[in-house]
């Protein structure tokens, strides 16, 4: 039977009472400048969602048990700052009921607002911002919430960590930390880029994920695809540790812009959501309850604000 669930899981794991995840889907792509249709991309990657197995071999896990609430998406299009504030007000209203949150994109200008949300949340807070580009102009065609300013904010506001970068303006080296920035040609021979990256993340880790950082080979459905990408295994790779030894609070994937020919990106992209789920909930039972950042040792030192404060 047809349901509207992410992944079409049973209700029971699908209702928010009983989530420990929550997936905030937002169709936007109101500045993006080379190929349109990344507003399409929330559907796609449902769609493609609800083809997939959701067994996972390597961690042996089915983390749909987790429980997983689909939002009614975030349709604000009447200007990039409203679309911004939308995404950052809902996005901080299920980081307050306690939820691991979850946002699909739209084009990358979404994460402004995702980003915004957890660092007010979340002290000490930790962007890792996987991309082939480094997106930290200041202001772009006449707005601060353009795509090509999707983490600039964050360069000012957290400690902020790049990989797979590729592709730049030369004004975004004076805005750019190069110490922490893994640039593609770099990594090709760095066998202790991971390592190092994570050693400069604090404990707290909120990920964003353009899907753009692949290479165009595996994932050619995105609006400005760059040659020389990460490829799969890598990925994972690096994520499952990020994961392991960090408390990734939060995460976005943006980017996927459909191929009506080709579905393979659309499944890349249903595959990366559900593994990322898979490494956070890898090891908890069912019927644990997700505690977030309050299971730190000292929960006032992690968190800026008492998640039970608005139940609305």
């Amino acid at each position: 039977m047809e349901t509207n669930n992410y992944a079409g899981i049973p209700d029971k794991h699908a209702k928010l009472d009983n989530a420990k995840v929550v997936l905030i889907p937002v169709p936007y792509d109101g500045t993006s400048t080379w190929q349109k249709g990344s507003d399409k991309g929330p559907e796609a990657f449902l769609e493609a969602s609800k083809n997939m197995e959701l067994y996972d071999i390597e961690t042996d896990t089915e983390v749909y048990k987790q429980g997983v609430f689909l939002v009614d998406p975030i349709k604000e299009n009447g200007s990039p700052e409203a679309m911004v504030d939308a995404v950052h007000e809902m996005t901080k209203k299920y980081i307050k009921r306690n939820k691991f949150v979850t946002v699909f994109g739209g084009e990358h200008s979404v994460s402004i607002g995702t980003i915004r949300a957890f660092d007010e949340c979340f002290d000490n807070l930790t962007v890792l911002h996987i991309d082939a580009h480094a997106d930290l102009r200041s202001e772009y065609e006449g707005t601060k919430c353009n795509h090509a300013c999707a983490v600039y904010e964050a360069s000012q506001k957290t400690n902020l960590i790049q990989v797979g970068i590729r592709s730049m303006d030369v004004l975004e080296r004076s805005v750019m930390n190069e110490d922490k920035t893994y640039f593609a040609h770099d990594m090709v021979t760095d066998e202790y880029w991971m390592d190092n990256a994570i050693e400069q993340m604090t404990d707290n880790v909120f990920i964003t994920f353009d899907l753009d950082a692949f290479d165009p080979s595996i994932l050619p459905s995105t609006g400005t695809p760059e040659p020389g990408g990460l490829f799969w295994y890598e990925t994972l790779e690096f994520l499952k540790e990020v994961f392991k030894e960090k408390n990734v609070v939060g995460f976005d994937i943006v980017e996927l812009c459909p191929n009506e020919v080709d579905k393979s990106s659309d499944f890349l992209a249903a595959k990366l959501y559900y593994k990322m789920l898979s490494y956070k909930f890898m090891g908890q039972k069912a019927d644990q309850q997700y505690e977030g950042a309050q299971t730190e040792k000292d929960s006032s030192k992690t968190k800026k604000l008492n998640l039970y404060d608005d139940e609305n």
